[in-house]
């Protein structure tokens, strides 16, 4: 499918490509490149891809470059490899917010460069090469988001590569991926980081029980929170218009439910609960998870 795909960043999502275009042989060669010596060591001994010391270097005859780093490193790989990418190559990414750094790109003004943004909705709260698995894409969501001047055939070349990857495609705008994304999974994020907080800043006495016989509610949002902390603070920081905006939805949901507390309502409590049911159905219905019980699901 491409002659040299490069790999930038080779953590849980960059390394699980790794293994599953080997597997796939969808290009007859990898290309990584990792800040990290110790993830630099580890591809080399366990992966036939060729791990480069020099970033420049790593770009220069592929044909599909991944950038698979944090959303504030970007603008510092964009300038080590500029120079050096092929003509007519695609460059694409794998970050949770798009709007920002679209910009970004769009700013270098990179000519004979197809530039087409790439987030599979799939991950582990594990980071490391160590946790990556070329499975981790099967059956899941990749959006993509391109300006409207990209060239159709690099764009059906990218999104065929991720269908072989295992994952179901759709296309998103920018600004929609943003606002969408800060629903679906960054207020999450912002909820589960706070909800664990306020479990463990609890008294000392009841720590022990409370991760003793913390219910399934409490245990899933632990999971969550255990996310990569350097990730999400630049998510955070590079979609905080959209995040600020859920934020103080959720707030006004949350003053609502505790008002319903105060006065003892009831009603108001039952009408509160009962609105949210169908969404559980819905989005079992739409093969985003299965009715199955859920304790310790992997």
């Amino acid at each position: 499918m491409f002659n040299c795909i490069t790999i930038i960043g080779c953590g849980l999502i960059g390394s699980s490509l790794m293994r599953a275009i080997e597997e796939k042989e969808l290009s007859k060669k990898i290309n990584i490149f990792d800040k990290s010596n110790d993830v630099t060591s580890f591809i080399k001994k366990n992966f036939k891809a060729e791990a480069y010391k020099d970033i420049s270097d790593s770009v220069k005859d592929a044909d599909l470059i991944i950038i698979s780093a944090p959303l504030s490193s970007y603008k510092e790989i964009l300038l080590s490899i500029k120079d050096n990418l092929k003509k007519d190559a695609i460059l694409t990414d794998t970050g949770s917010a798009k709007k920002e750094i679209n910009k970004i790109i769009n700013n270098f003004n990179l000519p004979n460069l197809n530039w087409i943004a790439s987030h599979p909705i799939a991950g582990t709260e594990y980071s490391g090469p160590e946790a990556g698995s070329s499975h981790l894409f099967k059956d899941r969501w990749c959006i993509l988001s391109s300006d409207e001047n990209i060239s159709k055939d690099k764009f059906k070349l990218l999104e065929n590569f991720w269908y072989k990857i295992g994952c179901k495609v759709k296309f998103m705008n920018f600004e929609d991926h943003d606002y969408v994304l800060s629903l679906t999974s960054h207020l999450p994020h912002a909820i589960a980081y706070s909800l664990v907080r306020t479990a463990i800043n609890n008294d000392d006495k009841f720590k022990n029980d409370i991760i003793q016989y913390s219910a399934g509610g409490l245990r899933d949002f632990t999971r969550i929170a255990a996310s990569d902390p350097l990730m999400w603070r630049d998510i955070f920081i590079d979609n905080s218009e959209n995040i600020l905006k859920v934020l103080e939805k959720y707030v006004a949901n949350l003053e609502e439910i505790k008002k319903a507390i105060i006065n003892k309502d009831g009603n108001k409590l039952i009408e509160i609960f009962s609105s949210t049911k169908k969404i559980r159905k819905d989005i079992i219905k739409a093969g985003q998870d299965t009715e199955k019980p859920g304790f310790g699901r992997k």
